[in-house]
């Protein structure tokens, strides 16, 4: 019998451990770990920050899911993994200590034959003063989060009516972020809410972000092929920030939040001072902080995490000139870089480079969006471990090939809401392959201008909302769950 323990039960935790047990059956155990006791479907905390949804539309109880599917879960944060198990016993194991309200504190040891690593991450409000839910700003990482920016936002509608002018400020906390889409979605929903409360002419909706250009969102921006024509996607945000009056800040990296504005330094030198009324900004994010250790307890910490505290995989860590990396640098089986049995996917994996242009402000401080691995890509990679552990479980064979899931090779479709609604609802639907641009294969823009493209409309939106539903169905182990596309 194998033991299989997945850390994490986000997209790719959550997806790995369903498709484990659909694979594996009753003969082996698959225990998931994870510190919440809810799963959140986080695209749409966006609808829960501006009003649309509630926390109970985008989370549900894990326990009864794994439950019904026979996965034994532990409402628990790791501390350590031993790939080598201890002095006591060559098995592996994870050090765990319990979240659970009845337990809270305990620790407890879990051995395991093959381990997955998606523990998500940290968010981290503290590398900027004043940043978060508990500093001055709002967010919508967590449905917590969003209910309470929603709540905010409420009293900034208030306000509006009755006439007070108020400025809003939506986007990134640090140089460092990633999901700049996010940010992205959350400036657009809040200038429709606006408007349909019919008090946008008094409001001044700011996005403040640290990509080079508007529509980079961690990827190096795109070019859409479309009737033969090309469009970056600088080109097409720039239209539609224009058309919903919506400012700008670009190039920025915030240094402090104050009570009533944001402070930021850009990468030509200036220095700036953006009041607000209501601030959303989003944090950068870093490793949970997870340590690792050989059997005789010596800190092998650097060799499985990077200093990120993201896991190294089988990608090229090497220190080189931006100009120098390549598509072949990406994972492409997310095998440790240490352990073969165990494997980091999502955002729990280190990524070996930026995928855009990384700058800095004169100061040293990075302006650079990091690369984006939430949502499909962190789906596919959660199914594709799921089936080399299998496929190596019932064969026998640790050696056995990998499924390849690279990010280099991958395409993606994101759908990004500007607007909830059935009837006035609009969002932009876009599509790239692949998601890391290949300048070998495309040597013209990196990616393949036949599956790169972009269009907004209510259509989008109809299928955005179609897509909450289906995978919150999917995350709940319905009847065929597996058969929805990850």
């Amino acid at each position: 019998m194998a033991r299989i323990v997945v850390l994490g039960a986000g997209v790719s935790g959550h997806t790995a451990a369903l498709h484990l047990k659909r694979l594996l059956g009753k003969h082996h155990e698959v225990i998931v770990v994870s510190p919440n006791s809810k799963w959140n479907w986080i695209p749409s905390n966006i609808w829960v920050g501006v009003g649309k949804m509630t926390k109970d539309d985008v989370t549900f109880p894990l326990a009864p899911v794994y439950r019904r599917q026979h996965i034994e879960f532990h409402q628990a944060r790791a501390t350590a993994i031993r790939p080598e198990g201890d002095r006591s016993d060559p098995t592996p194991v994870v050090d765990i200590v319990s979240t659970e309200p009845s337990t809270e504190g305990r620790t407890e040891q879990l051995r395991y034959d093959y381990l997955v690593y998606a523990t998500g991450p940290k968010l981290r409000f503290d590398a900027t003063p004043g940043l978060g839910p508990d500093g001055h700003s709002q967010s919508v990482c967590t449905a917590d989060h969003a209910t309470r920016a929603a709540a905010e936002l409420d009293h900034v509608v208030e306000r509006l009516r009755a006439g007070q002018r108020q400025t809003l400020v939506i986007g990134m906390g640090h140089g460092g972020c990633t999901c700049e889409g996010a940010a992205f979605e959350y400036v657009f929903n809040v200038d429709h809410v606006l408007r349909e409360r019919g008090v946008r002419d008094l409001a001044e909706v700011i996005y403040l972000t640290n990509e080079h250009e508007l529509g980079d969102f961690g990827v190096g921006g795109m070019t859409f092929g479309a009737g033969g024509q090309r469009l970056t996607s600088e080109d097409w945000m720039k239209g539609l920030f224009h058309e919903r009056d919506i400012k700008a800040i670009i190039q920025a990296h915030v240094t402090e939040v104050q009570p009533e504005a944001v402070l930021y330094d850009t990468i030509d030198g200036a220095s700036g001072r953006q009041p607000f009324d209501f601030a959303m900004l989003l944090p950068p994010f870093k490793g949970v902080g997870v340590q690792a250790f050989d059997r005789d307890g010596s800190d092998i910490t650097d060799s499985v995490f990077a200093p990120s505290g993201f896991m190294k995989v089988d990608a090229d860590y090497t220190t080189r000139p931006f100009e120098e990396w390549a598509a072949a640098d990406w994972p492409r089986t997310y095998e440790s870089a240490v352990s073969p049995n165990v494997f980091g996917v999502g955002i729990a994996f280190a990524p070996p480079h930026a995928i855009s242009r990384p700058y800095q402000t004169p100061g040293g401080a990075p302006v650079a969006p990091a690369p984006p691995r939430t949502g499909m890509p962190s789906g596919i990679q959660g199914r594709a471990v799921a089936e080399t552990i299998a496929h190596r479980v019932k064969s026998g064979d640790i050696a056995a090939p990998a499924r390849s899931a690279s990010m280099a090779n991958m395409g993606a479709a994101c759908i990004a809401s500007i607007g909830a609604g059935m009837r006035k609802g609009a969002a932009a639907a876009i599509t790239m392959s692949p998601i890391v641009p290949d300048t070998k294969r495309y040597p013209e823009t990196g990616r393949d201008l036949a599956s790169t493209f972009g269009e907004i409309g209510l259509a989008g939106h109809w299928m955005k909302r179609l897509l909450h539903t289906l995978f919150i169905y999917k995350a709940k182990a319905r009847p065929g769950w597996w058969l929805i596309p990850e």
